[in-house]
């Protein structure tokens, strides 16, 4: 690493909580490097909304790998599988959603490392959440603490005792508390994009997951939601 430069990846999907991550690396004086994967999703208004969010809040540089996880498919968001719709907060945190991308994480995180590799760089940002999305299982702190172990054996820099750190800041909080964070931070959320089944022309649908999670955690923050939905503001 040249001088005091301290460089990370980020993964930046364009969704709040990879942009509030962001922020956080940037405000902790790193050098951000921000990784944005086109994996084959429905929600492509995400990749625009990355490249925005890079650039307002200071990345160094913004790359985007193609893997294309429809391939494989098994998910809602890579394949031809109904996004459920207006399910309640129950229904939400229960099970494995459909909505889950088999190893997403895991395959992003190898690319992170990669990358981190190259640059120099020690740490990684990844804007996980076990609370608000509890059933997917790559989002849990087991799995960072895990991958993080085996970065140190996989990589180089491991090898010479200059293991990988990965930073999920936001693991345990609440959808409003990172509001909140993001909001203290400067992030501009109208810039971020989280519906997992937008309308042609962009706007959310108001009624995925993603959405209602979205607006609960707006309204819980007390902040006002700058998302443009199909049919307005979410109940």
């Amino acid at each position: 690493m040249t001088g005091t430069v301290r460089r990370a990846v980020v993964l930046l999907s364009g969704g709040l909580d990879s942009a509030t991550t962001l922020a956080i690396a940037r405000t902790e004086g790193f050098e951000a490097h921000a990784l944005t994967f086109r994996y084959g999703q429905r929600h492509e208004a995400e990749l625009r909304a990355a490249a925005e969010v890079a650039a307002a809040l200071g990345a160094t540089s913004q790359r985007e790998v193609v893997v294309d996880l429809g391939q494989v498919g098994g998910s809602a968001l890579t394949a031809d599988i109904p996004v459920p719709k207006h399910r309640s907060a129950a229904d939400i945190g229960e099970g494995i959603p459909v909505t889950y991308v088999p190893a997403r994480n895991t395959i992003f995180l190898a690319f992170a490392l990669a990358w981190c590799e190259v640059l120099g760089a020690r740490d990684i940002f990844i804007g996980v959440n076990a609370l608000d999305y509890s059933g997917y299982p790559d989002c849990r702190p087991e799995f960072i603490a895990a991958f993080e172990r085996m970065a140190s054996l996989a990589t180089r820099a491991g090898l010479e005792g200059n293991g990988i750190v990965i930073h999920a800041p936001l693991i345990h909080l609440s959808k409003a508390d990172i509001i909140r964070r993001g909001q203290s931070l400067g992030v501009d959320f109208g810039l971020t994009h989280s519906c997992y089944d937008p309308a042609p022309n962009g706007l959310a649908c108001g009624a995925c997951d993603a959405c209602l999670l979205r607006a609960r955690g707006f309204r819980e923050a007390g902040v006002p939601d700058p998302t443009r939905y199909v049919e307005g503001l979410p109940t």
